[in-house]
């Protein structure tokens, strides 16, 4: 838990009511239950990377100088004349004890109790499910995905102790609240010198190594070593006595200084020619709680009218706070190596939330507000700079790493594609950027939409498409019947945000958009010839079936279909029967569906023989029977779900009965 930040109502104290004010003596609370629920999980059934809650008590106490020295901009009274910023670990092997200490913002009595004893609503489900559920390997990086990451040092810890005083506030008003990890806390105000908070662990007897140096500066260089602030301990040197000889019998004293932990030096002030990939990725990894390596590091410093420094990461997967609660959007922004915003949601749009970093900008003042950022133009400048970039860095992976590529695009893509609808200056950048499968192209083999328009031939003039759940449900349909037989090619679009984009768009590359299965397919001028003649020969039955099958908007005689018998179609600009089943599944619609058209395949052989049924008896009641069995068929090609299933059957029973006489 990033303690610093509000969260849900307080907990009671044993027969506290909640409009009692709380005392000065010490109190015994209770944690909320969905706490103690998490605690639980938290102590029992995490076993591997213990060491990361040290990352995050050390986050937690970088978040808390980050904040005072904010705030002292306004307010410089909240210093004391503290301003050596610090965080220092104090390992006492005495007391079986580890301190993680800061001279950070601190907090109040209230805040403590708040902090501590509960957890912020959003995202609590989420998080006791995914952690319930997921690998012992990936359970470590939840905590920090969620927000909770205080509460690991019960990993280690069989009691944590925390002492804090808010800056501003007098010196006997410090809170001490200690707890075991299992359902309650105990809180106490105190005398405390120095504003800031000390968090003590006292750790399990299997942990101990937690007290050793040289297991601390391991952890530290590995998950904190880009902490902008010094981690520091004391350690204890033997040093040659001041005076003596250099001699083999030279006497020692032992001495004890603190020394520095971690680099420091914020990675994206650095040169790029002196960064090691692995550093790039151990700085993705701290600041995005992910456990592996990001697809892609932009890293420059951009000079000019705005001056300011850029270190983002494209991450590999889809990050885990993007799956379940509300994902932080933005990177950090840094004024003059001081974070004034740990999300700034004004730095990117929000098809680009997937990304990760820190933007330094010296041109803004340091005391910039959050009203003041959202009209500031610099902050326009720069989230143009950075967009086209990360969209210049995207086109290049995607021209060199194809396959690196695709395997980002199938875990990204679908946010990336929300810019297609949204962001009508980038649309065609974005839709450079799309890949789909197609029904020319082999399962789990990608085209981009440049590649697709290349290869149509001259005699095609329109992008074709198809949206379904999946391949394989598409690549059966009989509406490809006709391109196929064509040799043009339908892009597979599987992805539930191709319906919502794709009414949004309408060409690219002056190639008009259509859907496979909606409107009608022109047919060549030998169909045209052959459609004229067809049209005089069904059209007594087709006004028949129009009578018969109200279900639907129209019947016409396909130009689509070759093999199959029947298709359904919506009309251009209906909504297509995977749009209506999408939004049956979301709740909305009411249940509803859009009279489709039946369409008919002159050439096959059912609809032939059901029109010289119609020729030779109008009245026969074959005519609606297998008229209706030629819809129903084409409301299950199309995916879709029957109305009436056992009338289906019995139909289709019917005619099975009928054959197996014959026989």
């Amino acid at each position: 838990m990033s303690i610093g930040e509000q969260s849900g109502s307080l907990p009671r104290r044993k027969g506290q009511t909640m409009s009692e004010a709380p005392t000065a003596s010490t109190e015994t609370m209770e944690f909320k239950s969905e706490l103690r629920q998490i605690l639980h999980l938290i102590t029992h059934s995490l076993y591997s990377n213990k060491e990361i809650f040290l990352r995050e008590l050390i986050s937690n106490a970088s978040d808390a100088i980050n904040k005072i020295r904010f705030n002292s901009i306004n307010n410089s009274d909240l210093l004391d004349g503290d301003t050596e910023w610090k965080i220092k670990l104090i390992a006492d092997k005495d007391k079986n004890t580890l301190t993680v200490s800061d001279n950070g913002t601190g907090m109040s009595r209230d805040t403590i109790i708040d902090q501590l004893g509960t957890i912020a609503k959003s995202g609590t489900r989420a998080f006791l499910e995914t952690l319930q559920q997921a690998d012992e390997a990936s359970r470590p990086e939840l905590i920090g995905q969620f927000g909770v990451g205080f509460y690991s040092s019960f990993m280690v810890a069989d009691r944590v102790t925390v002492v804090s005083r808010l800056a501003g506030d007098p010196k006997d008003q410090g809170v001490r609240w200690v707890s075991a990890g299992e359902g309650e806390f105990t809180i106490k105000t105190v005398d405390k010198e120095t504003h800031g908070t000390d968090v003590t662990l006292h750790l399990k007897e299997d942990e101990k190594e937690f007290l050793e140096e040289w297991r601390l500066r391991q952890v530290v260089k590995e998950f904190s070593d880009f902490i902008e602030y010094p981690v520091v301990m004391d350690v204890e040197r033997h040093e040659p006595v001041e005076g003596e000889d250099d001699k083999e019998d030279d006497k020692t004293e032992a001495v004890v200084r603190e020394e520095t932990l971690n680099s420091m030096k914020a990675l994206w002030l650095r040169s790029k020619d002196e960064i090691e990939e692995d550093e790039y990725n151990a700085f993705y990894r701290q600041i995005s709680h992910d456990y592996g390596d990001p697809a892609k590091v932009i890293h420059y410093t951009a000079e000019g009218l705005t001056e300011f420094k850029v270190l983002l990461f494209i991450p590999a997967k889809r990050p885990f706070d993007m799956m379940f609660g509300d994902p932080k959007v933005g990177p950090r922004l840094y004024v003059q190596r001081v974070q004034i915003m740990e999300n700034c949601e004004e730095l990117l749009p929000p098809y680009l939330r997937f990304i990760k970093g820190v933007v330094d900008c010296a041109d803004l003042p340091l005391n910039v507000s959050r009203e003041i950022l959202q009209q500031n133009p610099i902050l326009d400048r720069i989230r143009k700079n950075i967009v086209k970039r990360i969209f210049t860095v995207l086109e290049e992976m995607k021209k060199d790493e194809f396959d690196k590529y695709v395997a980002f695009y199938r875990e990204l893509g679908p946010i990336l594609k929300e810019g297609m609808a949204q962001d009508f200056e980038n649309r065609d950048t974005l839709t450079t950027l799309a890949v789909y499968e197609s029904m020319n192209t082999e399962a789990g083999k990608y085209i981009s939409m440049d590649e697709y328009v290349d290869q149509m031939p001259p005699d095609q003039e329109e992008i074709y498409y198809l949206i379904g759940e999946h391949r394989g449900m598409l690549e059966r349909t009989p509406y490809l019947e006709v391109f196929r037989d064509r040799g043009w090619n339908v892009l597979f679009m599987t992805d539930p945000i191709d319906e919502f984009v794709m009414s949004s768009v309408d060409e690219y590359r002056e190639k008009k958009y259509k859907a496979a299965d909606k409107g009608d397919i022109a047919a060549d001028e030998e169909g045209k010839a052959r459609a004229e003649d067809d049209e005089k020969t069904f059209q007594a039955l087709i006004e028949a079936l129009k009578g018969k099958i109200p279900e639907v908007q129209d019947v016409r005689l396909s130009t689509r279909l070759k093999d199959s018998a029947s298709c359904l179609v919506a009309d251009e600009g209906a909504m297509s029967a995977h749009m209506e089943r999408l939004m049956q599944r979301m709740g909305e619609g009411g249940g509803q569906t859009t009279k489709r058209i039946l369409e008919l395949n002159a050439g096959h052989p059912v609809v032939q023989g059901l029109q010289k049924l119609h020729d030779s008896d109008g009245e026969d009641v074959r005519v609606e029977s297998i008229g209706r069995l030629l819809y129903e068929q084409a409301v299950v090609a199309e995916g879709s779900k029957l109305d009436d299933p056992v009338g289906f059957a019995s139909r289709i029973n019917d005619l099975l009965v009928k054959e197996l006489i014959r026989i």
